[in-house]
């Protein structure tokens, strides 16, 4: 794993005597011995290894987090001496994220105008309300840091450095009331906040009520109802971490899942260590004896304390690997593991709260009702659509107040209540790619709201409703989706309009386009028609369309496009000989959009709504045939789990479910090699069998029913 953050330690000594606090009140006092601050020879080397690392590696962006002590005794001058090495020194190389840690209780208007600078993002450390905060975040002469703190915050909160923002982080003492502290940290309107769990070992326990073994995961998870109840409108880092697990995504925090750590730390005397957070095991755990005069940050990077916590599954103990919630606890935080006996193979002194609160929150999101989706397709179809509703009413709702968006979310909420279009409005919902453009935007990979605009206009040139819309466009072609691409002269400002059923583009400098331009701007999209009547759309053009395991071709000329649609009228005339009545299965993938893959791709199945299909351009219509049942069943559960809760996140009944379909779809695929298909019988019954044997309660009604339907093919398969 490559280093991609480096905690900086510009100033080893702090204003506040926190009690709880890792660096001056735990095990490790190497504070004592080392410079009050980090010297000009010092960050030069530093900065200057760090950039080199970033460029051996190719690393795109690289954070540094200015940290303590308390960073901001540094004082305003230094601190910008600082930003600007590290800026002129890495900046060149690769995308610099700069960030700063503190208590806030010296932060001025010089200190911001330095982060305004620099684009340092700023995150203070606040537990809560007045009471909560005093209750260990008082300084040597015991008085209250409270008010301190909060015109710290005031005044990042004002227009001139809002931007610079980035959240508040909270240390959980259960002695204080949940709700209180999380109202109290909202009405402050951080970007996010990270609540952290006080830093504990087996040797030295968190502090906590001895008659409740699950007080930390008790008063979370009051937090999360109370954060779920206000619509989730503040990020919270450990919600939306195990929420992201539990659906199968990555872990967003260091404290919990499997993530490798990509975290170094140099202190102010220019050694490297191991996370901060080690502090709290034992005297000297965090050290390396590595230094930036005599190491390069590839070097530490290969160290066995750091390698140890990039293992993932292999690096927890066996007691961990056994756990159904592992995905989302990750063991914990590696320091929250260390006893004198087994050093750090066990599980977090946390491990009953971990566990606690990763199955409250599985249980909390889960709906347990029977989902018509499971056993009709159209309601299946439906599902989606209306997912793809809710996705595009989220996006809406993150954008709101940005022109392009809301002028986007405008058209699509007037089409969508328009006489005669909603028909037409769905077509579009239900266009598979349509599904991955949502899921794209809402991961940031997509800012513009110009894929979805395109959409909307598509939507509105079929219902012959009139629109207007707007957009900065990144690129020279304009996509219509299910219609085809127009390439414009230059990316830049676009209009698109919809009047008495014709579609115009207006580009910056005034020129119009519309989708009968000839000189080559226009080439629409490939469509067949199978012996049914069923139409087939050929997308060779989406910008997005490629989501598959293996490479899209680039857009197709008109004899290569006529062979592959002839290719695929084959394939289905042998599914319709071989196969009668195939399209009434459960499990029949009725594709409505295909994409051409590279030859030797073969069929695949990709990260796109249902309906779409990969296809290389040399397949074989026979193996389409063989392969089109399994990629169906797999296309089905996809978007099964997409509208529908099967099981509780985290439960061992979701894999079940998993391995029983994937296997009974090889036994199709393998029909007529009967040692294969046999095998793959085997597996799934067994798979069926450990399900059965699940505890209840772990399937909701919907997957109940798959898994019902299920065991009737596996017997069905022996009968």
């Amino acid at each position: 794993m490559k280093l991609q953050q480096l905690v900086l330690k510009i100033h080893s000594r702090c204003d506040l005597a926190c009690d709880h606090c890792y660096v001056y009140e735990h095990a490790d006092q190497s504070w004592k011995g080392r410079p009050t601050f980090i010297s000009e020879e010092t960050l030069g080397k530093v900065a200057r290894r760090f950039a080199d690392y970033a460029e051996e590696q190719k690393l795109p962006s690289v954070s540094v987090i200015l940290h303590g002590g308390e960073p901001l005794l540094v004082g305003p001058v230094r601190m910008r001496n600082i930003c600007a090495e590290l800026t002129r020194t890495i900046a060149p190389v690769t995308a610099l994220d700069l960030r700063i840690h503190t208590n806030g209780v010296q932060l001025n208007t010089r200190h911001l105008n330095v982060f305004k600078e620099f684009g340092v993002k700023v995150s203070i450390s606040l537990d809560g309300d007045r009471a909560a905060n005093d209750r260990h975040r008082r300084d040597r002469r015991r008085r209250s840091s409270y008010d301190r703190v909060l015109r710290a915050i005031n005044l990042l909160r004002t227009p001139e450095y809002r931007h610079l923002y980035s959240g508040l982080l909270c240390t959980v003492d259960v002695a204080n009331d949940p709700v209180a502290v999380h109202d109290a940290l909202t009405s402050l309107h951080p970007p996010r906040i990270d609540y952290l769990l006080p830093h504990s070992t087996w040797d030295s326990p968190p502090p906590g009520p001895v008659d409740s073994p699950t007080a930390y995961a008790d008063w979370l998870l009051k937090i999360f109802d109370r954060w779920d109840q206000q619509g989730r409108t503040v990020a919270v880092r450990t919600f939306e971490s195990v929420l992201s697990t539990l659906r199968g995504g990555p872990s967003l925090t260091e404290a919990m899942g499997l993530a490798p750590s990509d975290l170094a730390v140099v202190e102010t005397d220019g050694t490297f260590e191991q996370a901060d957070s080690l502090k709290t095991a034992y005297d000297g755990a965090p050290a390396t004896g590595y230094d930036v005069f005599q190491h390069r940050f590839a070097e530490f990077a290969r160290h066995p304390g750091v390698r140890a916590r990039q293992l993932g599954l292999a690096g927890v103990s066996a007691t961990c690997r056994r756990c159904p919630v592992i995905e989302s606890c990750g063991g914990g935080l590696y320091a929250h593991r260390y006893s004198s006996g087994r050093g750090f193979d066990n599980p977090s002194v946390f491990c009953s709260d971990l566990r606690a609160f990763v199955d409250g929150v599985a249980e909390r999101i889960t709906d347990h009702a029977l989902s018509p989706a499971v056993g009709d397709r159209e309601e299946l179809s439906f599902a989606q659509g209306e997912l793809n509703r809710r996705l595009l009413s989220r996006l809406a709702y993150r954008y709101a107040g940005e022109p392009d968006w809301d002028e986007m979310w405008r058209a699509f909420v007037y089409l969508d209540g328009a006489a005669g279009a909603t028909r037409h409005v769905d077509e579009i919902l239900a266009h598979p790619y349509f599904h991955t453009t949502l899921k794209q935007c809402l991961h940031d990979r997509v800012t513009t709201p110009g894929p979805l605009a395109a959409a909307v206009a598509v939507a509105a040139l079929r219902a012959q409703v009139d629109v207007k819309l707007s957009w900065d466009h990144l690129s020279p072609d304009l996509h219509l989706p299910t219609l085809g691409t127009l390439t414009l002269p230059e990316p830049g400002r676009v209009e698109v309009a919809v009047t008495a059923g014709r579609l115009h583009v207006r580009t910056e400098d005034g020129t119009e386009y519309t989708a009968e331009d000839g000189a080559g701007r226009w080439r629409p999209l490939h469509r067949t028609t199978l012996a049914d009547g069923t139409p087939l759309l050929l997308d060779d053009a989406d910008p997005l369309r490629d989501c598959y395991p293996a490479r899209v071709t680039p857009p197709l000329g008109p004899g290569e496009l006529a062979e592959f649609a002839e290719r695929l009228c084959t394939a289905h005339e042998l599914m319709d000989e071989y196969e009668p009545g195939w399209r009434a299965d459960v499990n029949a993938l009725l594709a409505t959009a295909i994409t051409p893959l590279v030859a030797g791709a073969g069929v695949r199945l990709g990260a796109h709504g249902l309906g779409a299909l990969g296809v290389a351009v040399d397949f074989e219509p026979e193996e389409f045939v063989r392969e089109l049942p399994r990629t169906g069943r797999l296309a089905r559960l996809a978007a099964l789990r997409e509208t529908a809760d099967l099981n509780v996140p985290g439960s061992g009944a979701g894999r079940l479910l998993d391995e029983a379909s994937r296997e009974l779809g090889d036994a199709t695929y393998w029909k007529g090699h009967e040692d294969a298909r046999a095998a793959a019988l085997g597996r799934a019954g067994r798979a069926l069998e450990q399900l059965a044997a699940r505890p209840g309660g772990e399937l909701t009604q919907t997957g109940a029913v798959l898994a019902e339907e299920l065991r009737t093919e596996w017997a069905s398969h022996h009968a």
